[in-house]
């Protein structure tokens, strides 16, 4: 089985920074990306910044240049480095691992739990 859990959510006023970050442990062969998403109450969960295997990012219009996606191999991490946050960046923030727990295996998306951050004005 795999685990993710986040840490690093919070309260900070509008122009701060915050960094999340995101472990991954357990049966894993190998990861095929990792990312964020995020979701406030009524609306999907969106994506806001992803990165595969190979280092190649993608981030949502809304949070390009301001948010920073990196990984740590060695440490199966993934960080979000978030400045110049506004009060529309508030949600919960969920951190995902799409990951082959086998050579033969297909790959398998897990999710944490979530963390809330909240951006006031």
């Amino acid at each position: 089985q795999v685990q993710v859990v986040e840490l690093g959510g919070g309260l900070v006023q509008a122009g701060g920074s915050l960094r999340l970050s995101c472990a991954a442990s357990g049966s894993i062969f190998t990861f095929n990306a990792m990312g964020w998403y995020r979701q406030t109450p009524g609306k999907q969960r969106e994506p806001v910044a992803t990165i595969t295997s190979g280092g190649s990012t993608n981030y949502a219009d809304s949070v390009k240049g301001r948010f920073t996606i990196s990984k740590d191999n060695a440490k199966n991490t993934v960080y979000l480095q978030m400045n110049s946050l506004k009060p529309e960046d508030t949600a919960v923030y969920y951190c995902n691992a799409a990951i082959r727990e086998t050579l033969y295996s297909g790959i398998v998306n897990f999710w944490g739990q979530g963390t809330q951050v909240t951006v006031s004005s």
